[in-house]
């Protein structure tokens, strides 16, 4: 757990309350600000739709602050909880709060909902356009179809703007690695002069941009595909617009 001087009592949030039903099970910081935390409710956790979110709240004075986040993990796996993907906004009303959690401290959840959800039936190749933490549900996605037994050729495009920041790369390019998933990952970085990118040698420009150069150089057609994507909706209106291309 990255070190802070921030911790629940200093922003008022109530170690319990009698509408906490979940823990916070685990945390992995990837970066100072991007983490993985398993938030595990306190019966059977409610089943999910890959694609699908939580929202997770706590306590503060009088009132809960709470926020929806898709979930990652295999809608087939839940024994350690739901896997949310968070990045941490400096000043901002929810995630500096969730950040100066300890393991083990009490929250709410609710149940999963939303309609961003996989189309079972459909074996075109997948991709999975997203910028930030927006890879999150298509994770949870590729898992669920291998815990399924049916995985499907699936090419992640992720943005974003430093190469610390790119999500589940260890995982993906595992699975390519190992042939254990047919994943193809495709990041791209937006700020390539930033001297933290420096000796990055992969492809640079928002996600949107390189939706069709990295399609043509894999070879995907179109009438053999379908996109799902995730993120800013400035990215979205954008990708869109690629892809109807």
């Amino acid at each position: 757990m990255a070190e802070t001087a921030a911790t629940p009592a200093s922003f008022g949030i109530l170690a319990d309350d009698p509408a906490y039903n979940a823990t916070l099970a685990a945390r992995i910081d990837d970066t100072d600000t991007l983490a993985r935390v398993w938030i595990k409710p306190d019966g059977a956790p409610t089943p999910f739709e890959p694609g699908q979110y939580v929202t997770i709240g706590v306590k503060v004075g009088e009132k809960f602050v709470q926020r929806p986040y898709s979930v990652a993990s295999s809608a087939r796996a839940l024994d350690g909880g739901y896997e949310l993907y968070l990045r941490l906004v400096r000043g901002g009303a929810f995630t500096p709060l969730v950040f100066s959690l300890p393991v083990g401290h009490r929250l709410r959840v609710l149940a999963p909902k939303g309609k961003f959800t996989m189309e079972p039936a459909d074996t075109r190749v997948q991709i999975y356009v997203s910028s930030g933490t927006g890879i999150a549900p298509f994770v949870s996605m590729a898992r669920t179809l291998a815990d399924d037994g049916a995985p499907r050729r699936a090419i992640y495009l992720n943005g974003v703007s430093y190469v610390s920041d790119i999500g589940y790369r260890e995982l993906i390019e595992g699975w390519e690695k190992s042939g254990s998933y047919p994943a193809t990952y495709v990041p791209t970085i937006s700020r390539p002069a930033d001297p933290l990118n420096t000796g990055w040698t992969g492809r640079t420009g928002r996600v949107e941009s390189i939706i069709q150069s990295a399609l043509r150089d894999l070879g995907v057609n179109a009438s053999e595909a379908i996109a799902y994507l995730c993120g800013n909706p400035e990215m979205i209106v954008a990708a869109e617009s690629e892809l109807a291309a």
